[in-house]
Parts: structure tokens; C-alpha cells; sequence
């Protein structure tokens, strides 16, 4: 070998270190940014669930449902079926337990190719019985299709950068869910597009006019001399704007409280008590005038 050959193999193999180094100095800080890639999901993730579990205390769900456990898997002795039927063993091996020994007639010697070629004999037995467990874990989990037991290509081995996007457009796509989850949340069953002075206008009066209509049930019953002009009056000023109150009251903090608000929304008690000590006794002073306009 001449100077020559030698100085331009001696570079090419500098070359190909040089090369060499600067591939695994790529791959280690590709390496490196996956992992911060995948760091960084996992606290997304985790920051998310504890969300989730937040929004499910706040529904009244503390734990998701249980998963429905799996059907048991067959006995070792269900395989053998009924009088009649063909028993189902595992493919055999390579070698003397493969499908042309087990179904040759025999050898020229007489004697047989082996337990799959007898059997009815009783004491010959070329594949060992195995507990149930283990029956299940010797079973050949892929096969090609043309048969034979013979392993099925494994699935190409997926690329992490592209699974880590994947997993990144999830989690954004979960967040989005999230805060319009949180959205709902914030707004009362109860006219939930509606202010919260104008949901207790509503309610407040709402109640004010069912207790208006069980005024003229009353003013009905003293025409007739079922209720006395005292108990009459009592209700009109007292005792059906209280109920009306405390119904708007109670219903405002039963179905006008958002699920995610902290602390007590509030209820307008002042304007609420106005509004139901006006509106029953307007309601006797219209059917007064409505009386006497019709006479």
C-alpha cells in the first residue's frame, strides 16, 4: 500500500468518525428532546386529571364507574367438548411434532409416527397436558395466514415524535373540552344565560305571582264563607308574601348556584322581599278594581 492509499484511507476513516459522532450527537439530542417532550405532556396530563377529578366532585361524580370485569376464560377441560365434537389442542411444534409426523401412518418398522397418528391409545402422549394458566400462555398468539404455526410479522415500530404530536393534539384537544366543560359549569341550571340580578327578578316574581294566584283562590273562598275576613287579610299581607320570599329564596340556591363558583352566589334579599310584598297585595288591589269595573 502506497503513502497515498494510506493518507486517503486514514481520511476517509476520519471521515466516517467525524460522521459517526455527529449521528450520535443528533440522536442524543433528539433523545433529549423527547424526553423534555414527553416530561412536559406528563405534567399536562397529570394537571388534567386533577382538573377532571375537580369538575367530577363538583357534578357530585367522585370516582368514574367501574369497568365490567372480563368474562372467565375456558377451563382446561372445555376444550375437550361434548361426545362427538373435535377436541381443540394448540399447534405443535417444529420438528417431531409437526403436521406431516403427526399425520403420517407410520414407519416401516410398524410402529407409529406419534401420539397424533393413534389417538384412541390410551398412555401415549406427545404433547404434556398444562394447567389451565399456562395452557393459556403456550398458546401461539399470531399466525401467518397460510398456517403452519409460523409467527406473523411483527407491526413496524411506530416513530416517538410522530406518537408524542399525537399525544399532544389530544391533550390540546382534551383542554378545549376542559374549559368549555368549565364554561357549563359556571352557569346555574336555572336561566343559565341570563345576569344574575335578572335570573332573581324572575324567580322573585315568578313566586309572587303563584302566590298572587293563591290570593284569588282565598278572596274566591270568602265570597263563598269558607275563610273569614281576618284570615283573609293575615294571608294577603303576611303569610303568602313570606312563602313567596322563601320559595324564591330556596330556589335561587338550589338551581340558581353554578357548579364551579366558589361561595354563595347572591340572592338579592332585599329586592326579593320587595318584590313579594308588592306584587300579592297588587294582585288583590287588581282583582278589586276588575270586581268593581265589572259591576
Amino acid at each position: 500500500m502506497s503513502f497515498e492509499e494510506y493518507a486517503a484511507l486514514a481520511r476517509q476513516l476520519s471521515a466516517q468518525h467525524r460522521a459517526g459522532e455527529q449521528h450520535a450527537a443528533a440522536e442524543s439530542a433528539r433523545r433529549r428532546d423527547l424526553h423534555a417532550a414527553v416530561d412536559y405532556l406528563q405534567q399536562r396530563l397529570t394537571a388534567q386529571g386533577q382538573r377532571l377529578d375537580q369538575l367530577g366532585r363538583a357534578i357530585g361524580v367522585d370516582q368514574p364507574p367501574a369497568a365490567p370485569a372480563a368474562p372467565p376464560g375456558p377451563s382446561a377441560g372445555q376444550g375437550m367438548g361434548t361426545p362427538g365434537e373435535t377436541a381443540a389442542w394448540p399447534a405443535p411444534p417444529s420438528g417431531a411434532g409437526s403436521p406431516s409426523a403427526a399425520t403420517a401412518p407410520g414407519t416401516g418398522d410398524g410402529e407409529p409416527a406419534g401420539a397424533a397418528g393413534a389417538p384412541g391409545r390410551a398412555g401415549v402422549g406427545a404433547y404434556p397436558q398444562l394447567p389451565a394458566g399456562e395452557a393459556r400462555l403456550a398458546l401461539p398468539t399470531a399466525v401467518s395466514p397460510a398456517g403452519g404455526g409460523v409467527p406473523a410479522q411483527r407491526a413496524a415500530a411506530a416513530d416517538p415524535a410522530m406518537e408524542l404530536e399525537l399525544a399532544r393534539r389530544m391533550a390540546d384537544e382534551a383542554d378545549r373540552h376542559g374549559q368549555q366543560a368549565e364554561l357549563l359549569a359556571q352557569r346555574p341550571a336555572l336561566l343559565p344565560t341570563w345576569s344574575p340580578l335578572a335570573r332573581a327578578v324572575a324567580v322573585y316574581a315568578g313566586c309572587g305571582a303563584a302566590a298572587g294566584v293563591l290570593v284569588l283562590m282565598l278572596v274566591l273562598a270568602s265570597g263563598v264563607g269558607l275563610v273569614d275576613g281576618f284570615t283573609l287579610g293575615a294571608w294577603i299581607c303576611a303569610g303568602l308574601p313570606a312563602v313567596a320570599f322563601f320559595g324564591g329564596y330556596l330556589v335561587l340556591g338550589r338551581w340558581g348556584r353554578p357548579a364551579m363558583v366558589a361561595g354563595t352566589p347572591p340572592r338579592y334579599l332585599p329586592l326579593g322581599f320587595l318584590i313579594c310584598f308588592l306584587v300579592v297585595p297588587m294582585a288583590y288591589c287588581a282583582y278589586l278594581l276588575l270586581v268593581r269595573g265589572l259591576r
